[in-house]
C-alpha cells in the first residue's frame, strides 16, 4: 500500500491541469533527523500533536522551465506559487526558523548584528549567533537541499536535479530565487547577502530595525534584489524599508516608483510601492503586495498587481534604472525616534 503522504505528494492538480503539481511533505518525514528548537519557538508540532514542518512544491510542466528555483519564506501562498509556476519557475516553501523574533535579541539597546547574525544562523546553520545554534540540517539550507533531493527522487517529471550540484551536497545557488514576505524577505535578503543567488524578491520588506547588516558586502550582486511595499505599511511609515533598500544600493538602480501610476518595466528600478486605498489598514497594507484576499483587485475580479509579481521574478536583473540620491531614510528615522 502507499503511504498516504506520498499518495498526497504524487497526485496531479487535475483541477488545474494534468501538467500542474502541487507537492507537500513534512521536514521530519524526510529526515527523521529533524529537530525542533522550542525555546526559539521552531518545533516540528505544536502543543496538540499539529505538525508544523509541512513544506510545499509546485511546478507546471506545461510551462517552458526558466531553470529557475524559488524558495518562499514565509507561510506557504498558493495564489504566488501558481503565479511562479505560470512565469516557468519551480517553487518550493521550506519550514525555518522565524518565529523567534519575539523571544531572542531582546536585549535594550540590542546590539546592530543580533538579529542579523540570528537570521544568517537559521539560514545557513553555521555558528553566526550566541542567541541559538541551529544545525545545519534544520537551516533553511538544509531543509531546502533536503527538499528538492527528495522531490528528485519521488518527481522525476519535474526535474528537480537540475538545482542539484553533482555530488548532490548542495543547490546550485545561482539557480535559485530567494522571495519572502515581510520576516521572511528580510531573512532571504540576508541570506543572499551571504550566498550568491539569482535574485531576491522582497515584499513588505526587507526590514530590520536598526540592524546594520544590510550595508555589508553583499555576495550577490546589488542589481539582483527586487522590493514591493504598500506606503501605509507600518515599516514604510517608519522608514525602514527606504532605509533598508538604500543600505542595500538599490538606488543606484532606479526611483522609487509608484506601480499604479506606472507600467512595467517601471523604469527598470528595484523598488516598487503602490497607494492603492486600504482605509488607513495597516496590516492590511502590509499583507497587499503578497497575492491574497488584501490584494489590489479590478472590476474583473483579478489581481492588480500581477504585472508588478512577474516583473519582480522574471525582470532580466542586468537591465537597471538610472541612478537617482538617496531620501537619506536613515536619517528620517532617527529624527523620528528622538521626536
Amino acid at each position: 500500500m502507499v503511504p498516504r503522504l506520498l499518495f498526497l505528494l504524487l497526485i496531479p492538480t487535475s483541477l488545474l491541469a494534468e501538467t500542474a503539481f502541487r507537492l507537500q511533505v513534512r521536514a521530519s518525514e524526510i529526515d527523521p533527523k529533524a529537530a525542533g528548537y522550542p525555546e526559539i519557538g521552531f518545533v516540528l508540532e505544536d502543543e496538540k500533536g499539529k505538525p508544523q514542518d509541512m513544506q510545499h512544491a509546485s511546478v507546471d510542466l506545461a510551462v517552458p522551465s526558466r531553470g529557475q528555483l524559488a524558495i518562499w519564506l514565509m507561510a506557504p501562498n498558493q495564489a504566488l506559487f501558481d503565479r511562479i509556476n505560470s512565469y516557468g519557475i519551480h517553487a518550493i516553501q521550506v519550514h525555518y526558523a522565524r518565529q523567534w523574533f519575539s523571544l531572542c535579541c531582546q536585549q535594550r539597546p540590542v546590539s546592530p548584528d543580533c538579529r542579523g547574525n540570528l537570521r544568517l544562523e537559521a539560514a545557513t546553520g553555521e555558528d553566526h549567533s550566541q542567541e541559538a545554534a541551529i544545525a545545519p540540517r534544520d537551516s533553511i539550507k538544509g531543509r531546502a537541499l533536503a527538499l528538492v533531493k527528495h522531490l528528485a527522487r519521488k518527481h522525476p517529471a519535474g526535474q528537480w536535479e537540475q538545482f542539484l550540484n553533482s555530488a548532490e551536497t548542495d543547490l546550485i545557488w545561482e539557480k535559485i530565487i530567494l522571495c519572502g514576505a515581510s520576516h521572511g524577505s528580510t531573512t532571504a535578503a540576508r541570506l543572499a547577502k551571504h550566498t550568491k543567488v539569482s535574485r531576491v524578491v522582497a515584499l513588505c520588506g526587507p526590514r530590520d530595525q536598526y540592524q546594520n547588516w544590510q550595508a555589508l558586502p553583499s555576495a550577490t550582486p546589488k542589481n539582483r534584489f527586487f522590493g514591493f511595499s504598500h506606503v501605509e505599511d507600518i515599516g514604510w511609515q517608519e522608514f525602514h524599508y527606504q532605509r533598508s533598500w538604500e543600505m542595500l544600493g538599490l538606488h543606484q538602480f532606479g526611483p522609487i516608483v509608484h506601480v499604479d501610476q506606472s507600467k512595467p518595466p517601471y523604469q527598470n528600478t528595484r523598488r516598487l510601492v503602490t497607494d492603492f486605498e486600504v482605509n488607513g489598514n495597516a496590516g492590511r497594507a502590509h499583507s497587499s503586495v503578497t497575492p491574497g484576499k488584501n490584494s489590489l483587485k479590478l472590476p474583473s475580479g483579478k489581481l492588480a498587481h500581477d504585472p508588478v509579481w512577474e516583473y519582480l521574478f522574471t525582470h532580466p536583473v542586468e537591465q537597471v534604472g538610472q541612478p537617482v540620491p538617496t531620501t537619506n531614510a536613515a536619517a528620517k528615522i532617527k529624527a523620528q525616534k528622538e521626536n
